[in-house]
């Protein structure tokens, strides 16, 4: 059994089955991908896929198989980078999946600093909803997920807080709710909104304050970027509901920003991470300038504790910053 042919069915696996695909994502041919994992089954003795006709699928030996293959390429991975701190330890990759309102407005202050100090650090922002920031950072895609909502799908990620944020409303000038002394949830709840795809998601802020009112969201259009809801504000589509931090004076000088914080509980930035990374030195750099109490010795302790109650309250008690 080589590393190759695990590669080879977890890229598959990742695909969703899909040996073209997957052959792209490693510089190869399909029938190589395919030979690969037909002799990985010919050696351990079992069926990791079925095969009828050009459709595959996973065997129950497969799925588990799959599991193992991961957790040992990633171990593999980190001793590459154990390797690597120790010959090159300003050189590298940097992988961050995060949101577009991350992504746009909180991290380019940090990448440019980062930058100038690792010029030789290769960056990969990775955006995306909360799922798929989970799914990258739990398949080892990247090395660490900045993620603002959703967090029922970061629970076999160990959750660092960041800083808190609220929401503020954005409408057209002139807007009617501009001449509200202090606007109600019923106030917004009689406008068409735009706002986030997951900003009603379960357990968002959002969502939770119209359920305790009893009242009914009119969602017209939502979107994972923070430009195209303003940009659907503009033309008159609905009201958005979005992040304080993405005002920008210059740009949205067209638009007013109504404060939202009495109307919705502050939201907490935290930063996702793999019970078993290994983080290079720089990337405890950029983590601790992101949120300077998570320091790399508060870090290396949490994953190193096994315990999910002790890693949560090595991170609590934090007096968080506001965005």
């Amino acid at each position: 059994m080589k590393l190759k042919q695990l590669e080879y069915l977890l890229e598959t696996y990742n695909h969703g089955l899909n040996m073209s695909e997957a052959a792209r994502a490693l510089n190869t041919t399909q029938p190589g991908i395919s030979n690969g994992i037909r002799r990985l089954e010919r050696e351990l003795g079992v069926d990791l896929l079925t095969r009828k006709g050009k459709r595959l699928g996973v065997t129950p030996a497969g799925e588990r198989i799959v599991m193992l293959a991961r957790e040992a390429l990633q171990k593999v991975e980190s001793i590459e980078r154990a390797a690597e701190e120790f010959l090159h330890e300003d050189r590298g990759s940097l992988r961050i999946a995060t949101t577009h309102t991350q992504a746009r407005y909180v991290l380019p202050d940090h990448i440019k600093n980062f930058r100038e100090k690792y010029p030789q650090v290769s960056l990969h922002i990775n955006q995306g909803t909360p799922a798929q920031l989970a799914e990258l950072t739990l398949n080892g895609e990247v090395d660490f997920a900045i993620a603002t909502e959703g967090f029922e799908y970061f629970t076999n990620l160990i959750l660092a807080p960041c800083y808190t944020w609220n929401r503020s409303i954005v409408v057209p000038k002139g807007h009617l709710l501009t001449r509200i002394d202090k606007i109600t949830l019923a106030d917004v709840a009689r406008e068409p909104l735009v706002t986030y795809v997951f900003g009603f998601a379960g357990g968002s802020s959002v969502a939770n304050a119209f359920a305790a009112e009893g009242l009914f969201a009119n969602v017209t259009f939502t979107a994972t970027d923070t430009d195209v809801i303003k940009k659907y504000v503009r033309l008159g589509v609905g009201i958005g509901i979005i992040a304080s931090m993405a005002r920008e004076e210059r740009v949205d000088d067209d638009l007013e920003f109504i404060d939202a914080s009495h109307l919705f509980e502050p939201s907490v930035t935290h930063i996702g991470l793999r019970r078993e990374v290994f983080l290079r030195s720089y990337m405890y750099e950029f983590i601790e300038s992101f949120a300077e109490h998570l320091n790399r010795p508060l870090i290396e302790k949490v994953l190193t504790t096994t315990q999910r109650d002790e890693q949560d309250a090595l991170l609590s008690g934090f007096e968080l910053p506001r965005k």
